[in-house]
């Protein structure tokens, strides 16, 4: 598959380069954009080859034109910045694939031209269906493409679905590490919100399992990342917000679960790292062979599960309220 990327230098980008890297005979990268890293974007550039180069400031479109002149680029891709630089590369002709990984409401538009192009949507960007379901969907119907979730939970329910027939969804379980505060109780961590709030900073963008971006790592400690993923898996899937339930999980073994109408269970399992389901999302519907560690139950031995403590974590409740009002 040929692959446009969308925040090439983040958390994301980085991992699915490293899965071009373990599969290079399956991926080329056709365009990169990022944010304001014009040397890591450089290093990329050299690397792979793209097309397209796109970063967010003229200034650093600049310094990446002179780093790749020192380095001797030899294939020069078009250097663009801004908002249409991000379009060109979600647009550029030869890719079939775009992985959406840059932050925010930025990957909605660049998602809708892509879409409009009949490019598959590696969707890792869930901020692009929470802010534009209601006109992503329809899109995606009728130009006939696939949008397929990258993130860990989506993904997870998305194989978990794979045969189950039409009609046959009764439920859909988000799992949810807990995140920072997880070992913390309600009335612990009020007080050391009050007495130590520099600590609880601190904690707040160190995940106990996950390597993510520093954004999405704090919006898991508030539980605020979870509510998010309740909103994107109504669109992602059609399941109405009754049907969608939350579990606290803290070893991040199981990354979700569906129940189906005969009240059967199937969960997908795997080691807590994201460029499991970032493979699938760009391979899909094909397995490809990985030098990862296989998943050892009897290394973990337990698995343990809590209901979340809404109070704790308000963020839960008011991401529902916010997705059935619409």
């Amino acid at each position: 598959k040929r692959l446009s990327l969308l925040g090439s230098t983040g958390s994301i980008g980085t991992q699915t380069l490293e899965i071009v890297d373990a599969c290079p005979d399956n991926f080329v990268v056709d365009a990169l954009s990022a944010g304001n890293n014009a040397k890591l974007m450089a290093e990329q550039v050299m690397k792979y080859k793209p097309k397209v180069a796109s970063l967010a400031t003229p200034e650093a479109a600049e310094e990446l034109k002179q780093l790749l002149k020192d380095a001797g680029c030899s294939d020069m891709p078009s250097i663009v910045h801004g908002e249409e630089g991000i379009l060109e590369a979600a647009t550029v002709e030869s890719a079939d694939t775009v992985v959406t990984g840059i932050v925010g409401a930025a990957g909605l538009k660049p998602t809708i031209e892509a879409i409009k192009l009949k490019k598959d949507i590696a969707l890792a960007n869930k901020e692009t269906l929470i802010s534009g379901g209601p006109v992503i969907n329809p899109l995606v119907e009728e130009y006939g493409v696939n949008m397929l979730p990258a993130d860990s939970e989506h993904s997870a329910i998305f194989q978990c679905l794979q045969g189950v027939p039409p009609g046959g969804l009764r439920r859909v379980i988000l799992t949810a590490s807990g995140g920072a505060f997880r070992d913390m109780s309600k009335d612990e961590l009020f007080q050391k919100c009050k007495d130590e709030p520099r600590l609880i900073q601190a904690k707040a963008t160190t995940h106990p399992n996950w390597d993510m971006g520093a954004k999405i790592t704090l919006d898991s400690a508030t539980m605020m990342n979870k509510g998010l993923e309740v909103i994107e898996a109504h669109y992602l899937f059609g399941a109405s917000y009754d049907d969608i339930d939350i579990v606290i999980h803290p070893q991040s073994i199981v990354h979700s679960m569906v129940e189906t109408q005969d009240t059967s269970c199937i969960a997908q399992l795997g080691w807590a790292d994201m460029r499991l389901p970032l493979v699938y999302s760009v391979s899909w519907p094909h397995r490809l062979k990985m030098p990862y560690k296989p998943l050892d139950l009897a290394e973990l031995a337990t698995l343990t599960f809590k209901a979340p403590d809404t109070e704790k974590y308000p963020c839960i409740s008011l991401a529902y309220e916010a997705g059935r009002t619409g």
